[in-house]
């Protein structure tokens, strides 16, 4: 998640069945080398779910121009609901009101069943055309059928930097980069469109269910594409341009960043991670690389195998900016604090595999993630943290600042995991999220949800209920 302060004070921001084989074969629940426990006894699988073989499918097509910071694309989408639908609904993120001067534009929309489209404004930063787009379709298409459609649109990127500091969003003189940069789909299953309107409040606000994804980038030859998914080598694509072109499977969101990278790749326990650092960079490929690592094995240790078969992690700033922003299988960096290396590799498991609408329930990857950091790092006393007022629970539109939601969200939502495994043992609470990780991989998890896998941890259901961030309907549905 972009920049945010943790709980010390410090700035943090912070289909092929082979495939499926794949990600069910490297992620069993079982006791591994970090010395992590499997899931509860009581737990309903000792597997890993797989991701549902109806999600979307995406192909994103991006062309970086000559200049830089304009980026022009199509997105195809083959989408099955599973209940009927009228209409397309996608996010566009650039638009938002803390966004710091970025634009995206749909161009046109196209496919058998499209009608038209047009924006609709929720709370857009003035002066952009909106912040959904709704696609209108010739009929009413039932659940289980498949609808295709087709966006053009065009991304224009600013040098501007947000009153938060890093954004997902930027240009510099040797790196640029876009995530969430494409109008993202916003079904959530079994609920139907995500509509949130956009808050001040900087940070997410998406409800993306898992999509198998593949990205194409058209750029300048000269630079380095870093970007979401199992890259493969580039080819020419003539004048003075090359095409990367990348897969992952199981996408919510993807960033591309396209730069003078200097670049590291290593293999940490079957995952192929890549790095890279722009020039005048505080940390080293190499050295951002060995962190990495270090992360991953120690928040496996905790959560269970890592949930990806790649990792790609760029760092588009010479530490300035500082923070972070989490993506499927990718992680963006404005700094090199090895706290912050954690809190983003944490989002793999929480967001990336586990996820959550993060308008409605931002807790649930924000304070698991800042939760994490005390693998790496001993926890303060949660105390002070539980004793601030104000529900961690809260969505997004209740947060009357920015502070008020990172001391909510991250502070005292990490404190209320804490008090919840010292309440009732580390060894009881850790199988229990384990039960949670594994029953909700690839899913958009509620509260209800986690509840469910610690109802049989009264005390800790009591702490996180005390926190506000579970209630008694929660319980009720849980249990």
């Amino acid at each position: 998640m972009q920049q945010q302060a943790d709980p010390t004070g410090r700035r943090r921001t912070a289909l092929a069945a082979g495939v499926l084989i794949l990600l069910a074969g490297c992620t069993s629940s079982r006791r591994d080398d970090a010395g992590s426990t499997g899931p509860a006894p009581g737990c309903p699988s000792t597997e890993r779910a797989a991701p549902d073989p109806g999600r979307p499918v995406i192909d994103l097509d991006f062309r970086l121009e000559d200049d830089r910071r304009t980026v022009t694309g199509t997105e195809a989408v083959a989408f099955t609901p599973d209940m009927p639908v009228e209409e397309v609904w996608f996010r566009l993120i650039p638009n938002a009101p803390q966004s710091a001067g970025h634009e995206l534009r749909v161009d046109a929309v196209r496919g058998d069943d499209v009608a038209g489209g047009g924006y609709v404004d929720a709370d857009a930063e003035p002066g952009t055309p909106g912040g959904l787009y709704r696609v209108d379709l010739r009929r009413a298409v039932p659940a289980g059928e498949t609808v295709d459609v087709e966006v053009d649109f065009t991304l224009r990127l600013t040098s501007e930097r947000t009153p938060a500091g890093f954004d997902r969003l930027g240009v510099d003189d040797d790196v640029t980069w876009w995530a969430s940069g494409f109008p993202l789909l916003t079904w959530e299953p079994g609920a139907g469109w995500a509509r949130d309107p956009f808050v001040e409040v900087s940070g997410e606000t998406t409800a993306n269910a898992v999509a198998d994804t593949t990205i194409s980038v058209s750029a300048p030859e000269e630079l380095v594409v870093l970007m979401s998914g199992d890259q493969e080598e580039p080819r020419d694509e003539g004048s003075g341009r090359r095409v990367w072109e990348s897969h992952e499977p199981v996408a919510r969101d993807v960033h591309v960043a396209a730069g003078e990278f200097e670049t590291a790749e290593v293999e940490v326990d079957g995952t192929a991670v890549t790095v890279g650092a722009v020039p005048g960079a505080d940390s080293s490929a190499e050295d951002l690389a060995d962190a990495t690592s270090d992360a991953i094995r120690l928040v496996a240790g905790r959560f269970g195998p890592f949930p990806y078969p790649t990792l790609t992690v760029a760092l588009v700033s010479d530490g300035r900016d500082g923070g972070g922003e989490e993506y499927s299988s990718s992680i963006l960096l404005g700094g090199d604090d090895f706290g912050l290396v954690v809190h983003e590799v944490a989002h793999m498991w929480f967001y990336g595999m586990v996820g959550n609408s993060q308008f409605r329930d931002p807790w649930l990857d924000e304070a698991f993630a800042t939760y994490a950091e005390s693998v790496a790092d001993e926890p303060h006393d949660p105390e002070d943290d539980l004793d601030r007022g104000g529900s961690v629970g809260g969505s997004m539109a209740d947060f009357s600042d920015q502070d008020d939601y990172e001391h909510r969200v991250y502070g005292k939502g990490a404190a209320a995991l804490w008090a919840a495994r010292d309440a009732v043992g580390a060894d009881d609470f850790d199988r229990a999220v384990r039960c949670y990780v594994e029953t909700q991989a690839w899913t958009l998890s509620r509260p209800e949800d986690l509840a469910r896998a610690l109802a049989d941890l009264p005390e800790a259901l009591e702490v996180l209920v005390e926190a506000g961030a579970l209630d008694r309907a929660d319980l009720s549905v849980g249990g």
